[in-house]
């Protein structure tokens, strides 16, 4: 037998002997009822567990990680309210089914029993992914919870305070509710979550409302490598703004009066709490993991011997709520339960096709109320006497901070965070005076790391703000991508867009910064960003294209609930001229508020039938310059600016290049990994033209006057031009 049969066959042993561990007496709060609701939930978690390792062996389930020996989760759930959201450590399901108990119409053995089976019925992630989550009961499906799940859940706890002062139209978090947020003991230890630990405290420390319960399950193990004893507590006993709070996983008595205190905690002083809860694992890891190859069978046996689910039979019987015999028939009935409605379950459907599968990377639309713009008065008071400077052209930087302010005015719900975007105004001055006009609870300063700062964004989102997050540079946006791929882009796509986190992200990027920076200030990469299916990325050439493809995007968020990338080339934040110094040929007037450019729309200039040229950001800008010469040597041309990067306008690129006979690919990103493999591959499809590339080098920037050595120049889009359309044929 392997150990799942081990601790089912010693459970029934030994409650029919009699045979219970020793340990405190029952004491605290929990009433007998939730003590049996506790342990209803305990043995449920438990038969759920030993029937995925039976229907993965017959083929029938895919994937299991077990909740044994995490039990008291249960009791936990049952001192919080099931308006409380959720985020859960993947060894929860007795935290889950604890909560269903609590909220009428639930089924929580059907709806985990599809989700084993990967059934398309499952109602969660529709047989998309084994995880816990449920919309009824406020706990959005967490697939890896290796701590990425942490900064979202510091951020949906801040947004609860925010929402109080200014409650969007989309809130689901109640004025007087706390975000719970598990883990493991391995977790804790993950720079991800250290961070989130610091944004909690940082948070709370200037006493800021940040309801927010941690709960760390300890059960001194990660996959096979053991967690020092005393770790946790010596490193969380004594954190500033963060209260401590310890209980006994094997004691649901302890486990509730512990929850309780801490949430009492959490609600009242509107601060953090970390609940240490004690816990063992039974089992292995996950799956086929065999304890015994990295762990002593003694130190095995010693755990199972300390089953939690014999601590409750001993704990209700001492507490008069139980007798073991009544606990062991609810446990064998609830076993057989389970493994009858498992044989209806494996004959669910199960995805089949693409199509089926990619259907929830898209959420559904959601319904906003309409918005008209500001008043001219608001404006007024607003813009001040930038009104009057907006009858002339302006630099981009100056465009896309009236778009903001306007966007501000028109949706109370948009918010902004970031290092510096607040008092400072951004590094570049993009967000300047938006904290005067809008508080610095709409324009957060926060702390220096960019997971926090996705983090609150993700977490603002799911109680229906629509965020505005900024990283500063693209390169720094790899400290943090994970919370982009990992969990925003994910939370639709495993929730059949029953949660979403949307948001646009604006992020300052790419190169030909002169004499700034080397390449962690210019960085010309955007592959991370390409690949990430679902997400929008936007790259705007100008500040009129700018203004009005930020409304768009700021529409999809609210709107259409997608995640947003908004990639502002730095180089063109300043840029006045085009050919000649004080020519003006790169400013633009700033377009009317109800002007957008919708996503898939490309740019066009010119109508020439020798030579497409296929570019976007700073290339947009030097194909420009360059234009003038390549029609001295007789060449007819079309600057197209594809603007939307991901996903690709084909249809309308297609459109763009029409009668075209040569097509040159200008990409200031890298030449492997970068923009014009696709762009060339969709071409070499859809297009009988001849094609050319123009591209960055495989190189990091340099600093200094080598700035733009590895990347397309006006010079090198005139000569590729001439050697691709030369002779026009």
């Amino acid at each position: 037998m392997d150990r799942a049969e081990i601790v089912h066959e010693n459970f029934l042993r030994r409650v029919a002997a009699g045979d219970l561990p020793k340990g405190r007496a029952p004491a605290g709060p929990m009433t007998g009822e939730l003590a049996q609701a506790a342990y209803r939930a305990a043995c449920l978690s438990r038969a759920l567990d030993r029937q995925a390792r039976v229907m993965q062996r017959a083929g029938q389930g895919f994937y299991t990680i077990g909740s044994s020996g995490h039990e008291a989760m249960a009791a936990l759930a049952l001192a919080l309210r099931p308006d409380d959201m959720a985020f859960l450590h993947y060894r929860d399901a007795a935290f889950q089914i604890a909560r269903a108990g609590q909220v009428p119409g639930q089924t929580p053995l059907w709806d985990m029993l599809l989700s084993f089976a990967s059934s398309s019925e499952d109602p969660i992630s529709g047989g998309r992914h084994k995880v816990l989550g449920s919309r009824a009961l406020m706990i959005p499906p967490q697939t890896s919870t290796i701590a990425s799940h942490l900064p979202k859940a510091v951020g949906a706890a801040y947004s609860i305070g925010a929402a109080r002062r200014r409650r969007p139209e989309h809130a689901i978090l109640a004025d007087d509710g706390l975000v719970v947020c598990s883990f493991g003991d391995a977790s804790a230890n993950h720079s991800t979550a250290q961070g989130a630990f610091n944004a909690a405290q940082w948070t709370s420390y200037q006493s800021i409302p940040l309801p927010l319960l941690l709960v760390c399950e300890d059960n001194g193990i990660g996959i096979s490598t053991k967690t020092p004893v005393g770790w946790i507590e010596a490193t969380f006993a004594n954190r500033p703004g963060m209260a401590y709070v310890k209980a006994d996983g094997l004691d649901i008595f302890d486990t509730y009066r512990a929850t309780a205190e801490a949430a009492a905690h959490v609600r009242t002083r509107r601060k953090p709490a970390f609940l240490h809860l004690r816990t063992i694992r039974l089992y292995g890891h996950a799956g086929a993991d065999v304890p015994t190859t990295y762990l002593s069978r003694e130190e095995v046996e010693a755990e199972e011997a300390q089953d939690p689910l014999l601590h409750a039979v001993r704990l209700m019987q001492e507490a008069g709520v139980m007798a073991p015999a009544e606990a062991l028939d609810i446990y064998r009935d609830t076993c057989t339960r389970v493994a009858r409605v498992a044989q209806e379950a494996v004959t669910r459907p199960r995805l089949r096709s693409a199509p089926e599968v990619m259907a929830s990377l898209i959420p559904p639309l959601r319904p906003c109320r309409p918005t008209n713009g500001p008043s001219a008065e608001a404006r007024a008071t607003a813009f001040g006497g930038d009104l009057k400077a907006m009858e002339e052209p302006q630099i981009m930087s100056r465009l896309i901070n009236w778009a903001l302010t306007d966007l501000m005015l028109t949706h109370p719900e948009i918010v902004m965070m970031g290092e510096d975007v607040g008092r400072k105004g951004g590094v570049y001055g993009v967000t300047q005076k938006l904290q005067t006009r809008f508080g610095a609870d709409r324009m957060i300063d926060t702390l220096l790391d960019e997971q926090s700062i996705l983090g609150l964004a993700i977490g603002m989102a799911q109680n229906g703000f629509i965020p505005l997050p900024e990283i500063q540079f693209l390169a720094y946006l790899h400290n943090a991508e994970d919370q982009i791929r990992g969990e925003a882009a994910t939370l639709p796509f495993f929730s059949m867009g029953q949660f979403t986190n949307p948001m646009v992200l604006r992020i300052a990027g790419l190169g030909y910064q002169k004499g700034f920076g080397g390449h962690f200030h210019n960085d010309n990469s955007v592959a991370v960003l390409r690949d990430i299916p679902g997400i929008i990325l936007a790259v705007p050439s100008n500040g009129a294209d700018a203004a009005m493809m930020l409304r768009e995007c700021v529409r999809l968020a609210r709107e259409e609930q997608r995640v947003v990338v908004f990639l502002e080339p730095i180089a063109l934040y300043p840029m006045r001229d085009l050919h000649a110094e004080k020519d003006g040929g790169w400013m633009r007037r700033y377009p009317d508020p109800s002007r957008v450019i919708p996503l898939g729309e490309v740019g066009m200039e010119g109508e020439g039938r020798d030579l497409a040229i296929v570019t976007f950001g700073n290339g947009t800008y030097l194909s420009h310059q360059a234009l003038p010469q390549i029609a001295a040597a007789g060449i007819s041309a079309r600057v197209i600016d594809t603007r939307w990067l991901s996903p690709l306008p084909k249809a309308a690129l297609t459109a763009a290049v029409a009668g075209c006979r040569n097509i040159l690919i200008v990409d200031e990103t890298r030449h492997s990994g970068g923009v014009a493999e696709a762009l060339m591959a969709h071409f070499a499809e859809s297009t009988s033209a001849r094609l050319s590339r123009l591209t960055a080098e495989d190189s990091f920037i340099a600093t200094g006057p080598a700035y733009a050595a590895t990347m397309p120049s006006s010079a090198g889009i005139v000569a590729a031009a001439l050697a691709l359309a030369g002779g026009k044929a």
